[in-house]
Order: structure tokens, then C-alpha cells, then sequence
């Protein structure tokens, strides 16, 4: 192995030493074979090659980059089981590549641990900027910890990384998600015993959402009107977390429950159940989020009354967009900062859109994020109503 000594490259080869040797921190006794290194001279044009190598390393480290090489974007999925993740990668990596870069992609299934490895890993190879989707936003801060040590930047993907230097966030307004939901169901249900569902403990989305949803309930609470009678957390926002809340409240209120607050269509998928169970689906209102397939089919089934969409084609191109121009350390027009208990993280924060039964063929459909006929499936043919010609932005 190459080693520098007395401003000369030398070679080692390894010599086997009988007896005591030392460990590597404290020179404490180690009762083990170890290896003597013997040093040889290098020849001058090996040295310089060694020489050189080791400063283009520096030079990447620094986070420098050949001005004509494409750029490398490593992404760390929390996880891809949800659909609305899928759409997500499929939207960025196609934006990346039409801007000439390489993407490379993990996921870690809901796994902080692998996570943090993954993004490790992408590391190594030697990526020019970080975005992540963390699983839990306090635990990925060591994984922006380990960027900055690179001097690799880090893009946030519509979930903050909390307590870190991160440098930007692209998102959605997420606390007006929240306002969105309530907003919509206490117009409809000015009165009456109210179930909150909501998503991740560990995901700082979720917060938002429930901060928005607390905006608009609580004057209607303060005034007696809405009775809050059980207030939940869906593990990883899983269905059958979403079940066992929503069965249990039911239990305690005696199904006397006016509306379900489910943060998304996952978690509102898991209320619907229950509701079902008690013969109370399409008599309880609920709210959605994503716009996923399952929900826009109980949409138009009339058991879930909404959904909040968040459309992904310009969230996903935005984020591409940004992730190459920190990559190329180029300016970025932010349109608003949020705070990630380190720092005011600079943002482009979307707007989400509010979709029912009224405004599904002009808003998801239009927008081919879902199809009609998948959307419409459990209806009869007859009962399909006609494509709708424009799209939101129209």
C-alpha cells in the first residue's frame, strides 16, 4: 500500500510479527498477530500518479464538479408503497433526464436506519447534490450532517428535514392542506362530534396538517359547536392504524360522529372501513389528501367526501429544476421560507386544490393524474359522465 513519508511516496509490504502488539487508539496491549510494514521507494511518475489522484479527490470532496459532466442527483425515498411516491419518481426522474442529468434512486421502507445507509451510500458515489424524503425528519438530519461534510447540498422533497442545515425545501403549502380539510368539513358540518386522524408522529408534514386543521376547528370547539372525541395518530399513516382509531372512537361515541378528519387517503381509506362496519359509510363526512386512485373511486362512491390534490407534475419538475441548480450551486428564487428549528429553510411551497365529486373531471382526470375509467370502475358505464375538455390551470 502506498504511504508518504519524509516528503517521499513509498509501498509497503506487510511482514508478519510475532507477540504483542498495539491497538490503533490508546497503544494498549493487544495479544494478536499484527502486520510490520517495510517502506520502499516509489518511482517518481507512480508518485506524481498518487499525487494526483489524491488532490482530485480533495477536489471532490470539496464539492467541486467538471463544468461539462451531468450532473448526479441521489434521492432517498422514505419508501415507494404509496402511490402517490411512485408518481413522484417517475415525474422527477423525467424532468432530470430531459435536464441532462443521472438520477439515482433508494428507498428505505419506512426504515430510518436504512435510510441513513442509503443516503450514505449515495454519497460515496460520488452524487452533486442530495434530495431527500425523510421517514423521520429529526433522524435525517444526520444524513444532512453527513452532505455538508462532502460539501454536497441537500433538497428537501415535500417533507422538511427538521433541525439542520438543509438548503431548500419544495413543498406545498402543507398547513393549508389542513385548513383545506376542516375548512370543507365544517361547512358541511357546522355541529357535531368530530374524529382527527392523522398521519405520522415522525413526519413533519403531519404537524402541518394537523396545525391547519386545528385553525379552523378551533373557534367552532371554542363555541361549543364541534366536540373533538378522539384526536389520533396513524403509525407510518398506515390504513389499519387508521381503522383501530376510528373503530375505537366510534365505540366510545356511540357512533354519533359527524365527521372524520383523515389527513390522507390512506388514513381516510382505514376510517371508511370502520365507518362500514357500522353501516355509517357515506353518512359521516371524511377528507382525503394525494388524490390516490382508492380515494377519487370512493369519491365518486360518494364515501369519502374529498380529497386535497397536490398536483406532483410541478412539484416533481420544480424539485428536479432546484436539485440541478444546487448542484451547479446556481441561484434559486424562493417564494417563502419555513423553519426547521435550525434555520429559515428558503422554499417554493406549491397550492394544493381541493377536489370532490363537483370538480374531479376537471382537476385529477383533466390532468391524466388518474384515468376516467379506473376512477369509474365500480360504476355502471351509463353513469359515466363525459371527459371534461379543460384542466385546472385553463
Amino acid at each position: 500500500m502506498p504511504c508518504f513519508l519524509g516528503g517521499a511516496w513509498y509501498y509497503t509490504t506487510a511482514v508478519n510479527v510475532h507477540g504483542k502488539g498495539f491497538s490503533q487508539f490508546g497503544f494498549a496491549p493487544v495479544p494478536t498477530r499484527l502486520p510490520r510494514h517495510r517502506c520502499r521507494p516509489l518511482s517518481p511518475l507512480l508518485s506524481a500518479l498518487i499525487a494526483l489522484l489524491v488532490v482530485s479527490a480533495g477536489c471532490k470532496k470539496a464539492g467541486q464538479r467538471p463544468a461539462n459532466a451531468p450532473v448526479r442527483i441521489g434521492i432517498s425515498f422514505d419508501s415507494l408503497q404509496l402511490e402517490r411516491w411512485q408518481h413522484d419518481r417517475d415525474q422527477f426522474e423525467k424532468r432530470a433526464r430531459e435536464l441532462g442529468a443521472e438520477v439515482y434512486i433508494q428507498s428505505a421502507d419506512g426504515n430510518d436506519a436504512v435510510q441513513v445507509r442509503q443516503a450514505e451510500n449515495l454519497l460515496t458515489q460520488g452524487v452533486d447534490v442530495l434530495v431527500v424524503v425523510p421517514h423521520n425528519g429529526e433522524i435525517a438530519a444526520s444524513i444532512v450532517d453527513s452532505a455538508k461534510r462532502e460539501n454536497i447540498p441537500v433538497l428537501a422533497y415535500d417533507r422538511l428535514v427538521r433541525s439542520s442545515d438543509v438548503d431548500f425545501y419544495v413543498s406545498f403549502d402543507n398547513v393549508k392542506v389542513g385548513e383545506l380539510q376542516a375548512k370543507y368539513l365544517l361547512e358541511r358540518a357546522p355541529r357535531g362530534n368530530y374524529v382527527l386522524i392523522g398521519g405520522s408522529p415522525t413526519d413533519n408534514n403531519a404537524r402541518l396538517f394537523r396545525e391547519g386543521q386545528m385553525e379552523i376547528l378551533t373557534p367552532a370547539v371554542q363555541r361549543g359547536d364541534v366536540h373533538i372525541v378522539a384526536d389520533q395518530w396513524a403509525k407510518d399513516w398506515l390504513p389499519s392504524e387508521a381503522l383501530r382509531h376510528t373503530e375505537n372512537a366510534l365505540t366510545q361515541a356511540q357512533n354519533n360522529v359527524v365527521a372524520i378528519v383523515a389527513s390522507n387517503d390512506s388514513t381516510a381509506g382505514g376510517a371508511i372501513q370502520a365507518l362500514e362496519e357500522q353501516g355509517l359509510a357515506g353518512k359521516v363526512l371524511v377528507s382525503g389528501q394525494d388524490a390516490d386512485l382508492a380515494g377519487c373511486q370512493r369519491i365518486v362512491a360518494s364515501t369519502q367526501s374529498m380529497t386535497v390534490y397536490k398536483p406532483i407534475a410541478p412539484l416533481a419538475s420544480q424539485g428536479a429544476e432546484i436539485a440541478v441548480h444546487l448542484a451547479k450551486r446556481e441561484p434559486i428564487q424562493a417564494n417563502g421560507k419555513v423553519n426547521n428549528g435550525y434555520k429559515d429553510v428558503p422554499s417554493v411551497l406549491l397550492e394544493p386544490i381541493v377536489v370532490d365529486k363537483n370538480n374531479i373531471l376537471k382537476t385529477v382526470i383533466a390532468d391524466r393524474f388518474v384515468r376516467l375509467e379506473d376512477v369509474y370502475r365500480n360504476v355502471p358505464t351509463e353513469q359515466w359522465p363525459k371527459p371534461a375538455k379543460e384542466t385546472p390551470g385553463q
